[in-house]
């Protein structure tokens, strides 16, 4: 497998990841504008939790194109 292709993968769930984070944030906070706490920080922690594992594979399939 092409180390190009597969470090250009890893970066693109780096960055998905990323943005499911800061998605999960965003919604987190407008839920929390309108009194739903609960509701919020679930949202937040799911956000955290998807997003978390997106960058988290990414980073060591990148790591792992890298020693290759």
């Amino acid at each position: 497998m092409d180390k190009s292709l597969v470090w250009r993968f890893a970066k693109l769930l780096e960055g998905l990841g990323l943005v499911v984070v800061l998605a999960g944030v965003l919604i987190s906070i407008n839920l929390g504008f309108e009194d739903e706490g609960l509701a919020s920080m679930a949202q937040e922690f799911q956000g955290l939790m998807v997003g978390g594992s997106l960058f988290l594979v990414g980073y060591l399939l990148e790591r792992w194109a890298r020693t290759r």
